[in-house]
């Protein structure tokens, strides 16, 4: 700690190297907080000025600081014990400046599940249900005449994932509440890779430091953390090491240990990571990787963004961890592009190419936002490895195509049966695939059954294999003459929602292309089409939101500029949303009563909550956010969700 006087007032900079008006600091002292406003660092030397003192000759002292008891963003640090060292272990080790040739040392892993031992304060409790996945369906018409056929006739499979029961209420200490066996959640081992080259030097940094904080805090004793820091090259600050009271304040201290320098290293750092997922001794039932960078990786792609092909971007990705790779981790990468020089197509490509998704983060204050939507789907995963089979009953029909986005579809030979690979599912998440049928004519019967419906998931607490064999089979009438029809307005928003993305994936490579006026009358075409549909005219909510989130990118396709600057990012982010129906981050604005914001869960929602009401200590709501709306000619930014 040093004091030095600065423009008529005493400067006080801690030893984290932040500097802070005297008054201003030991006021905040004052009423309890002896952490950095800044890093998150917890300072042994606290500024103190008693009434007697002469604020031109401050002193400071150490000792025990009261803390208040309605400080909340401070729980969790209040409890944490200073680690404990050894001759075995100690502060010096914990940063790893040797790295063992295998990464085997990961702590062992707490085989009860979260929920049935002390919980952190911030723990989404009881996100595992014993209640079965929600199977519904809907055929585009109720029915089709006997003479007549229909190819690419649509049936809706929708999904819901099991809800989590009691979920996180803000300020109440869940540690304290008594545990229950049925009452519990998969923990996960989580490895975040923090980009520290010198682009994220000053207030980037801190701010990452300070979200990577608010993820530490809200893990649970059973979750498993290891952090990788990246620039030049990479580096494992610690291994994977379950969130105790004591794991958490040593991960706190390592993390706030950054500084920033050198260039950008995606591709090193992300072998790393895989590393640690490959070599580790023990397993928590689910795992993931968040990657964050704010620049282009200057060793491995070294063509200018955009103009890259798609091979050199996989380069970045282990084979290990590309998604169809057949011994491959399946461990998804969920990559955070931060401010407006990052490499928005290496980024999504990443992603895409594991299985995770991709998030914009244009305005850095909301970058703890964006983690906590992710965390809070990571930490409440109830359905993994989900396989969805559709088969036709009636033994004239076939398959000609499942709708799907991103998740695997194969068809059998003869087209009878498909499959969809969706993998995990997070608390209350959805999803909507639309089958297609060729229906031909037929008089045998007054009705016919189209396809029966099938899931199989495992349980990722019990590890049991589940097998749903949906209760009703999809019919429709096959009368001698049909009257007008009424098309079903749930296959219509999805049909919507579909070709919204279709335009989007369309209007981004003409882009790519130079042609910025084909990329937006693309958009307008789709615009114009989706408000001709009968769920559009119904005013429905799903498509109003396709209709604002296919103008925003219009708009972000206005020039050049505004296009390499946020545009990119903007459609990259939109199209793995869809592509994934998950929720990604763009933009700065986290407010879920906003006009774009699904496929956020509960869990997404009640972590984002917590995120923007802790504000140095106290609990405090931020200034409400602006609505939805366009941008003028310079591009404004904002924070959505896509929609589902």
């Amino acid at each position: 700690m040093t004091m030095k006087p600065g423009q008529g007032h005493a400067i006080f900079t801690a030893e984290c190297s932040h500097s802070f008006h005297f008054n201003c600091i030991t006021s905040n002292v004052k009423h309890g907080n002896q952490i950095c406003p800044v890093c998150r660092a917890k300072w042994k030397e606290i500024p103190f000025q008693s009434p007697l003192t002469d604020i031109s000759h401050p002193r400071s002292r150490n000792g025990h600081v009261h803390w208040p008891q309605d400080d909340a963003w401070m729980t969790v640090v209040r409890r944490l014990p200073p680690p404990r060292l050894d001759t075995n272990r100690n502060i010096s080790t914990l940063f790893q400046v040797v790295e063992p040739g295998v990464f085997d040392d990961d702590e062992v892993v707490d085989h009860q599940p979260i929920g049935s031992q002390r919980s952190s304060p911030t723990d989404v409790a009881n996100h595992h249900s014993a209640e079965a996945i929600e199977v519904k369906t809907w055929p585009e018409i109720s029915a089709v005449s006997k003479s007549a056929s229909h190819n690419n006739f649509a049936v809706l499979v929708h999904l819901k994932a099991p809800h989590a029961v009691g979920l996180l209420q803000s300020g109440v200490n869940q540690s304290e509440m008594p545990a229950t066996g049925h009452n519990s959640r998969a923990p996960v081992d989580l490895v975040t890779v923090l980009d520290v080259s010198g682009s994220m030097a000053g207030t980037k940094l801190a701010l990452l430091k300070r979200a990577m904080g608010f993820v530490i805090q809200n893990l649970g004793p059973a979750d498993r953390l290891s952090v990788i820091a990246f620039s030049s090259t990479a580096r494992r600050l610690f291994p994977l090491r379950r969130m105790s009271d004591t794991g958490k304040q040593e991960a706190l201290q390592a993390v706030n240990s950054l500084s920033s320098n050198g260039g950008t290293n995606i591709a090193e750092a992300l072998k790393k990571s895989a590393k640690i997922m490959t070599d580790r001794k023990w397993k928590n039932p689910v795992s993931s990787i968040i990657l964050l960078s704010d620049g282009q990786d200057t060793y491995t792609v070294n063509s200018p963004s955009g103009a890259t092909t798609q091979i050199n971007y996989q380069s970045l990705l282990p084979v290990c961890m590309q998604r169809n790779a057949a011994s491959g981790l399946h461990i998804p990468v969920h990559a955070f592009g931060f401010g407006a020089d990052h490499d928005a197509v290496s980024m999504h490509s990443i992603s895409e190419t594991s299985g995770g998704t991709f998030s914009f983060i244009e305005a850095e204050s909301v970058i703890q936002d964006a983690f906590a939507q992710c965390i809070g789907g990571l930490l409440s995963v109830v359905v993994q490895e989900l396989n969805v089979e559709v088969e036709c009953v009636h033994p004239v029909l076939r398959l000609s195509s499942i709708k799907s986005g991103s998740y695997n579809a194969n068809l059998t030979s003869d087209n009878r049966r498909g499959t969809v690979k969706v993998g995990d599912l997070y608390a209350d998440e959805e999803r909507d695939f639309l089958v297609m049928i060729d229906i031909p004519a037929d008089r045998s019967s007054n009705y016919m059954t189209l396809v029966k419906v099938k899931c199989t998931y495992k349980d990722p607490i019990s590890k049991d294999l589940v097998t749903l064999d949906h209760a009703s089979d999809v019919k429709i009438e096959r009368p001698d003459t049909i009257g007008q029809l009424v098309v079903s307005m749930e296959v219509d928003k999805q049909r919507n929602r579909l070709q919204s993305a279709e335009a989007m994936a369309e209007a981004r490579a003409a882009a790519e292309n130079g042609d910025l006026t084909a990329a937006v009358s693309v958009l307008e075409h789709c615009r114009k089409q989706l408000s001709e549909t009968a769920s559009a005219q119904a005013r429905d909510k799903l498509c109003l939101a396709l209709d604002a989130e296919l103008k925003e990118m219009q708009e972000r396709m206005a020039n050049r500029r505004v296009y390499e600057t946020s545009g990119r990012a903007y459609v990259l982010s939109g199209l793995s949303s869809h592509s994934w129906q998950r929720a990604t981050a763009r933009g700065d604005s986290t407010d879920s009563t906003s006009l774009i914001q699904a496929y956020q869960t509960p869990s997404m929602v009640d972590m984002v909550s917590r995120s923007q009401t802790m504000y140095l200590g106290s609990p405090a709501p931020r200034p409400p956010l602006r609505p939805v709306r366009s941008f003028p000619a310079r591009p404004q930014p904002r924070f959505w969700k896509s929609m589902g």
